[in-house]
């Protein structure tokens, strides 16, 4: 291991230039996995100018049947090394398992490919400082998909906080559940928890001290049902139920600051973001027996949030960072945040709700 890693104390410096120039004015794709996630990866980077997907890769027929199906005249590969080793690609996306992220990262960076890579990053911190080392040394762009930062409701909130309307901020409290979809490789925290983390990382300008989790596990191996806490400096906390066995969806986030109290509800079609003028005002903090509380109770209003889609904003964005050479905010060290904070989850886990120091 190299001795310069970057670590989850880094600051990320948008306005960092990348020395090598691009290539070409159009940045030339090459996907690797065509599941779940996917074919939205391809429908938008072939709705976007200045890009194009001249190759897409799936091991399995059955999916390599569905690309020649959508997308006629691009090449179709069984075999990932066609791609990386490919001249004519500039950039890779590896929209495959977490296990199989790092290797398949770091041969197209070894290639001299910008990387785009589904969350969570990797499986491992030490897999992520690895990557984050070998891209600076090549000098090449790794953006890790946390598109829910690219949603307008996440970016109103974010512009909220930063207004100060919220005030200090006293928690994040954060419900993400439904039935299924079940993985075979990972349990729900490693499948649902990189969304909030990621925004927790994004919206809260403190790195978490400490994480504790329980949860049990009941269809497979694999935890099913989870509960996450995350302790910040300042008396900060956040909360994460995830959840695979919920008979119903829901996707309901709490905020909780001294001025005001926000409710974000990511199924709302139209008010998916509210804003109380609630709190609690402390009067006299003279001795226990002479706290005076009072609690205010005012409007309540819903912020209009713009309606694009995240995924197609995230890839624009990506393909600007390569084009200018700015490093993204959620690049590398973005995404060996979360996976530390996933890895302390998974050991506080194993020692049922121990707190681990991050």
């Amino acid at each position: 291991m190299t001795n310069n890693l970057v670590t989850k104390s880094a600051t990320i410096d948008p306005s960092h230039k990348i020395e090598q120039p691009h290539k070409s004015s159009v940045i030339r794709f090459g996907v690797v996995g065509y599941g779940y996630w996917g074919p939205n990866i391809v429908r938008n980077l072939r709705s976007l100018e200045g890009c194009e997907v001249v190759g897409i890769c799936d091991q399995t027929p059955a999916a390599r049947k569905r690309i020649q199906a959508a997308h006629p005249g691009i090449p179709v590969h069984s075999d990932f090394h066609e791609l990386v080793n490919s001249a004519d690609i500039d950039a890779i996306a590896v929209i495959t398992p977490a296990w199989t992220h790092f290797e398949l990262a770091k041969a197209a960076l070894k290639n001299g490919k910008h990387v785009f890579v589904e969350k969570p990053f990797t499986s491992k911190a030490a897999q992520a400082e690895e990557l984050i080392n070998l891209a600076e040394q090549k000098h090449l762009q790794i953006m890790v998909d946390h598109t829910f930062l690219f949603t307008g409701a996440v970016r109103k909130i974010k512009k909220l906080l930063k207004e100060g309307t919220l005030g200090k901020l006293y928690y994040y409290d954060s419900t993400r559940v439904n039935l299924g979809l079940f993985q075979h490789d990972c349990n729900v925290i490693w499948d649902l928890a990189p969304h909030d983390l990621s925004i927790m990382n994004d919206l809260i300008h403190k790195d978490a001290e400490a994480i504790s989790a329980t949860g049990q596990a009941h269809v497979n191996e694999f935890e099913d049902i989870a509960f996450i806490t995350a302790y910040y400096p300042d008396k900060m906390i956040a909360h994460v139920n995830v959840n695979w066995i919920s008979p119903v969806k829901v996707r309901t986030t709490l905020i909780g600051g001294e001025k005001k109290m926000l409710v974000w509800n990511d199924l709302e079609a139209d008010e998916k973001l509210k804003i109380y003028d609630k709190g609690v005002d402390v009067k006299s903090q003279e001795g226990v027996y002479n706290l005076l509380v009072s609690y205010r109770s005012g409007d309540m209003w819903a912020p209009q949030v713009e309606q694009v889609e995240a995924l197609r904003l995230e890839l624009n964005y990506f393909i600007e960072c390569i084009a200018k050479g700015h490093k993204a905010s959620n690049d590398g060290v973005a995404g060996l945040r979360v996976v530390q904070m996933l890895e302390a989850a998974s050991e506080s886990l194993r020692h049922r709700g121990k707190l681990v120091y991050l």
